[in-house]
């Protein structure tokens, strides 16, 4: 009987299978939380940039703007002008401590921005990157509105002014006719009442006083805001009462050549002193309803050469006759 073989595979471990021990991990989330999870993020990223905007729009944001994008010119300036004295003062504290409080602009796009309140802060920052050319001067730190009415921005600046160094009665009145000038207001009231909101009545009533010396005599007077407020209201009263005393003023002025703010106040108390061939102006009478209603008022703006008629006596007769009378004008010329 034959012997029986035994039978083996050509690679003994071919049968063997290799065991490899399971460690445990982190499970993969599942697909419905993933998603849920990026919704999340992107709405909390939105809400994010959506209160950044918010604050940037109420001016709570504040950005680091280059000194050359601000423009300084933007508004009419209510301050006509500081002493030496003061702004070294603020040059001194710039240098040593930086910018302390950020100035308020607007944006007017393609990266310009109109100054409103924050004159003297920026005009020392150019100062200084001017002097010493250290970048620390280079930016002025801003709080930037959105663009919006032009009688809310010059409110801004008055207010700024007023908390910070008062302005004199000059400065104030001033202020109110350029606004009136530039078409912001229709009148002197409007602006006196929208500007000074917060003012009592007598002082409302001393600045609405020294807007008629502002209407004589601005550009005249070479240091109106040393004029204090009793010589200033002589001057009002006589300017009320006689119809050439501007002219009078003017040219003892001329003649005086005042070199100082106490060689111009003389020289305007002088003008008060000297009996002058003046005429006074004719008493006027109190309008009637139909003259009140007919009423018109005109506004001239130095810088938009625009003239602009308002009341309820402007009417299509009244632009009837005054196309014909520009017409015949610019025929004759």
């Amino acid at each position: 009987m034959a012997r029986r073989k035994r039978l083996t595979p050509p690679r003994p471990d071919l049968l063997e299978v290799e065991t490899t021990p399971v460690t445990a991990g982190p499970l993969s989330a599942p697909p419905i939380a993933q998603v849920a999870a990026e919704a999340a993020s992107t709405a909390a990223l939105q809400a994010l940039s959506d209160e950044m905007t918010r604050a940037r729009e109420a001016g709570r944001f504040i950005e680091a703007l280059p000194l050359e994008a601000v423009d300084a010119s933007y508004l009419v300036r209510d301050r006509l002008g500081v002493s030496g004295e003061e702004q070294e003062a603020l040059v001194a504290s710039l240098k040593a401590r930086g910018q302390q409080t950020p100035i308020e602009v607007v944006a007017l796009g393609e990266g310009r921005y109109g100054l409103i309140a924050g004159w003297r802060r920026l005009m020392a920052l150019r100062q200084l990157f001017e002097e010493t050319g250290d970048a620390r001067f280079a930016k002025v730190e801003a709080r930037v509105t959105r663009p919006g009415e032009t009688a809310e921005a010059y409110r801004a600046m008055v207010e700024e002014n007023e908390i910070r160094v008062g302005l004199s009665h000059y400065e104030r009145a001033r202020i109110a006719v350029k606004a009136v000038e530039e078409g912001v207001y229709p009148h002197d009231r409007a602006a006196l009442d929208s500007l000074y909101s917060s003012a009592s009545r007598a002082k409302k009533s001393k600045i609405r006083s020294f807007v008629s010396l502002v209407r004589h005599l601005d550009g005249t007077l070479r240091y109106p805001t040393a004029i204090g407020e009793r010589l200033g209201l002589s001057l009002v009263k006589r300017l009320s009462e006689h119809r050439d005393f501007s002219a009078h003023v003017i040219q003892v002025l001329k003649r005086e050549n005042p070199a100082d703010s106490e060689a111009e106040q003389t020289a305007l108390k002088q003008s008060l002193s000297a009996k002058t061939e003046t005429k006074k102006r004719p008493e006027s009478r109190p309008k009637t309803e139909e003259q009140r209603q007919d009423a018109i008022a005109v506004h001239w703006s130095d810088k938009s050469k625009e003239i602009r008629l308002s009341g309820v006596g402007v009417d299509a007769e009244l632009a009837k006759e005054l196309k014909a009378w520009i017409e015949s004008r610019s025929c004759r010329s």
